[in-house]
């Protein structure tokens, strides 16, 4: 059985505040999580090749470009390729694409979707208040499909736009819109959360 569709996922670097403090401070932008194939049913393959492992040679080319639009959230940071790796063993297999194709094709669609400029055209600034369904209103009409918004919860209990989820073809060059998204966890008004905000309230960290 094979994928119907691939999710591109892109988180706020706001939501990876911890992840990013021991680097510097990151862009305030989105960055990639990750592009994740799954079926119409709600449900997704993983691990499809183990003897297809990742080979970092394969995106020598793209290296730079992913440190900045896919860097790696774990803590302390590193390089990004033991990330990517993960990525490539656990999502990538299971498309249709190489490697090469399947990590540029992620680039290419965070690019597309220039989801800060989109917001910002809308009105949508980091360090304020929206109401759910005006974000998702936004993003609709920039980019022309609906997204799905998965927000995380702070110390004081708001919501925070944390990951925005949308659907693209299976070849990884169109977005396309979802007959299934996955359950959104998120209030009826969400903070789109600044760094400075964030910063100032982590400097123990």
């Amino acid at each position: 059985m094979n994928p119907t569709k691939l999710f591109i996922v892109v988180a706020s670097s706001n939501g990876w505040l911890g992840s990013f403090l021991s680097n510097g401070k990151p862009a305030e932008d989105f960055s990639i999580h990750g592009l994740w194939p799954n079926y119409n049913n709600g449900k997704w393959p993983s691990n499809c090749d183990r003897k297809n492992s990742f080979n970092q040679s394969e995106i020598s080319d793209l290296v730079s470009r992913m440190q900045k639009d896919w860097p790696t959230l774990a803590c302390p940071s590193g390089d990004g390729f033991k990330f990517w790796s993960h990525e490539w063993d656990k999502h990538g297999t299971c498309t249709t694409l190489d490697q090469h194709t399947y990590f540029q094709s992620a680039l290419d669609l965070k690019k597309k979707a220039n989801l800060l400029q989109v917001l910002k055209n809308a009105g949508i600034q980091p360090g304020k208040f929206y109401s759910l369904e005006s974000v998702k209103q936004a993003i609709e009409e920039g980019i022309g499909y609906a997204p799905s918004i998965e927000c995380n919860v702070d110390s004081s209990g708001n919501n925070q736009l944390f990951q925005v989820y949308l659907c693209v073809d299976t070849s990884a060059s169109n977005f396309i819109q979802c007959p299934v998204f996955p359950h959104e966890r998120c209030g009826s008004e969400i903070e789109f959360p600044s760094f400075s905000d964030q910063l100032d309230s982590h400097d123990e960290l």
